[in-house]
């Protein structure tokens, strides 16, 4: 077992690492005692970093983010194990950005991770059949109106296809902002997950 009650996984965008959201938890360890903070790296190349899945062709084709799930469960299971967090899952949150976001929704609408929290920013939910068995895991939306890469409504679909599956959902449309993690966000994402998880 960790010595810390909870952890947090960051989950990057496309291109990206995972140290660019550390930062992140260093502005949340005040309001997260006794939680770790850990952000891999994902398992595919990227010109620029690294990637969930493939975006070759269709950079949205539902069909990438399935032939990723393999993949992506494989490095969760390593970092739950490296964690010490292996049995515990419900004591886990999930924390993606962009394409961090839509392998994080998928892992909990398909029913592979029942996880204690799960915060999306920018993100969209894969067409797909929803699996109510993680419906536990509650669920933050937060999208900036302003987004041209992934448009808000992505969320505003994916908040009501979760909740018509039973999942508790709450939606944050940011006005203004863009295809990135607001400061405002970022604190409504800290307070959700202090309710959550602790």
């Amino acid at each position: 077992m960790s010595s810390h009650d909870h952890l947090v996984i960051f989950l990057h965008g496309i291109g990206a690492s995972g140290a660019q959201l550390m930062p992140l938890a260093s502005s949340w360890r005040a309001g997260l005692p006794n939680t770790r903070f850990t952000a891999p790296d994902a398992p595919m190349n990227h010109r620029y970093g690294h990637q969930w899945f493939s975006t070759e062709g269709n950079p949205l084709d539902p069909a990438n983010v399935l032939a990723a799930r393999r993949a992506f469960d494989e490095l969760m299971d390593d970092v739950l194990r490296r964690e010490g967090f292996a049995d515990t899952h419900d004591r886990i949150a999930f924390v993606g950005v962009s394409q961090g976001a839509i392998v994080a929704l998928d892992a909990v609408a398909s029913g592979r991770w029942k996880v204690g929290a799960l915060v999306s920013f920018a993100g969209l939910l894969p067409p797909q059949p929803i699996s109510s068995s993680s419906k536990g895991t509650p669920v933050l939306l937060v999208h900036g109106q302003a987004d041209t890469t992934i448009p808000a409504a992505a969320s505003t679909l994916a908040a009501a296809t979760l909740r018509a599956a039973g999942f508790t959902v709450k939606l944050d449309v940011e006005p203004g902002v863009g295809h990135t993690i607001s400061s405002a966000g970022a604190a409504k994402a800290l307070s959700f997950l202090k309710t959550s998880l602790l």
